[in-house]
């Protein structure tokens, strides 16, 4: 169908031909093919239960994250014709209480331009665009995106990426791409890329963020159609084992005031090897920002081997900064992992915090409030000593999981979970006290052979102190893990041939004491 319209598109729409019988055309269409698609889906092997995934087809970095009028807007790099990355297209869901979602048709396609990669939305209140006339119910949404142009590609081109700009004046259900396209051209950087634009009150002026290399150059502007480099960072600051990619740089307060966090995604050279999320804490005066710690002193965002391209809503979401990562490694294997009809899924949204640590200020990381509506079952037990494994059998996939371990009372060197099934796969969650590390160990985790990278045991540095508290999101091929509140995060996927629906508390070498234990069953959030 996505062939279809696009020649559609192509052949008739472009030269002014029905052109405002198009999008209705999109919409009836591609709600009946999304209907069908659901019909019988969201049941198969792997297929996460609580977390979103597209309905059919390959699916990588989320786009456009805005909230308007009561709806949480996802954008995603999304390919409707295979289940292997392919001419992105922007996909589009929304959500009223960022757990379910509501699948829409494709928001964004490829033009003469190139394919439609990864970017952002804004709601451009005071119309400095111009796209809204006089009247508008809707104030213009905007999306920022890059174009990549793979007939530049093959031909060896330098300048093949570049910044375009589409508007919606409907909520984002139809959109117009603007006739001046691109706004932001290359002067010859093969990697120019994903910008993430905000409003900056103080200057009065758009501000783009966008990853360049290996590095971040800042532009901006006063209507999202004229741009202008105002600085650049990171040349020889945090990590560079691969090119940069979705940087998102936003203001947080904290117990001091309000610092500046620039997100940085990493396309290879992460702390686990592949893709990852490092990030940066500073100021910015709406040109430079500058970066508060050692350019030498590294900070990541999640430890695990998949929370990759993450960035944050913009919009009025009640003081939080709500987070959601791309739950896959571009550079491992994510067009290999062995799902059948769709590709990949997205973490939980999760709340940022910016907390005053022994070692400066951090992020902090939870799922958000919402989450805990999905709960159904409880499961408690408090004040358990033991030793080896403390069996805790839970006949149900999806979980969520709070412990808190006294560390004062144990000698067991690794404490922590199992997940497992009656094939005797597992996966092992767990804290080392003589290395002081919180690690996730998969290589008995069922299907492993897709790529020789990820059976592997993957590992964060982490100094516990005498009470410590893990909480998991658990679903079909994925786990979410926050210790000690959030100071340190780590997200993992896995596929079993058989689901995990054993929990076993963990105690290697010694005994250890739980001094509280909570695990719920969580609902699915899609309708059968």
């Amino acid at each position: 169908m996505a062939k279809l319209l696009r020649y559609f598109y192509t052949k008739i729409v472009k030269k002014n031909f029905m052109k405002k019988y198009f999008f209705f055309l999109v919409f009836v269409l591609q709600s009946y093919s999304n209907i069908l698609a659901q019909q019988g889906a969201y049941q198969e092997q792997h297929r996460p239960q609580f977390h979103f995934s597209p309905a059919k087809n390959w699916m990588n970095d989320p786009n456009g994250l805005i909230f308007y009028k009561g709806e949480y807007h996802l954008f995603y790099q999304y390919y409707p014709d295979s289940t292997v990355w392919g001419p992105m297209h922007w996909g589009h869901a929304v959500t009223s209480d960022l757990i379910h979602w509501e699948h829409l048709p494709i928001a964004l396609f490829p033009d003469e331009n190139g394919c439609i990669f990864s970017g952002s939305a804004v709601i451009d209140e005071k119309n400095t665009s111009g796209f809204a006339p006089k009247n508008s119910e809707n104030a213009p949404m905007v999306a920022i995106f890059t174009y990549h142009n793979l007939d530049w590609e093959r031909a060896g081109r330098l300048d093949r990426e570049s910044q375009g700009i589409a508007y919606s004046l409907d909520k984002g259900r139809t959109w117009t791409k603007y006739a001046q396209n691109p706004v932001l051209k290359n002067k010859g950087d093969v990697d120019f890329r994903d910008p993430k634009v905000f409003w900056h009150e103080a200057t009065q002026r758009w501000i783009m963020p966008l990853a360049v290399g290996e590095q971040l150059e800042i532009f901006n502007s006063p209507n999202l159609k004229d741009w202008t480099k105002v600085s650049e960072f990171g040349k020889n600051e945090g990590a560079h084992g691969g090119v940069w990619e979705c940087p998102d740089l936003f203001q947080m307060p904290n117990s001091e005031g309000k610092k500046w966090v620039l997100l940085q995604n990493m396309g290879r050279g992460a702390a686990n090897g592949g893709s990852g999320t490092q990030y940066f804490v500073g100021d910015f005066d709406g040109k430079t920002f500058k970066n508060d710690n050692a350019p030498d002193k590294i900070l990541w965002l999640d430890y695990g081997a998949d929370n990759y391209a993450g960035v944050t809503w913009l919009g009025n979401l009640d003081g939080r900064k709500i987070f959601i990562g791309w739950m896959s490694n571009w550079d491992d294997y994510a067009t290999k992992v062995p799902t059948s009809t769709w590709r990949s899924a997205m973490t939980v949204p999760r709340t940022l915090e910016l907390k005053k640590t022994s070692e400066g200020l951090r992020l902090f990381q939870m799922p958000v409030e919402e989450a805990k509506k999905l709960r159904i079952k409880t499961t408690s037990l408090k004040n358990k000593t033991f030793s080896n494994q403390l069996i805790c059998n839970e006949l149900y996939v999806q979980k969520e999981v709070e412990m808190t371990f006294d560390l004062s009372k144990t000698n067991a060197t690794d404490i922590g979970f199992t997940l497992s099934n009656t094939r005797g796969e597992l996966v092992e969650i767990a804290y080392n006290k003589t290395s002081e590390t919180f690690y996730i160990d998969r290589t008995k985790s069922g299907k492993i052979n897709f790529s020789e990278k990820f059976a592997q045991r993957h590992s964060a540095p982490y100094k516990a102190s005498k009470i410590l508290k893990i909480n998991a999101l658990i679903d079909a091929s994925s786990i979410e893990v926050f210790v000690d509140e959030g100071k340190l995060a780590m997200t993992e996927t896995f596929f079993p041939n058989e689901d995990f629906k054993n929990l076993l508390f963990l105690a290697k070498n010694g005994k250890t004491k739980v001094k509280k234990a909570t695990i719920y069953q969580l609902k699915r959030i899609w309708k059968e």
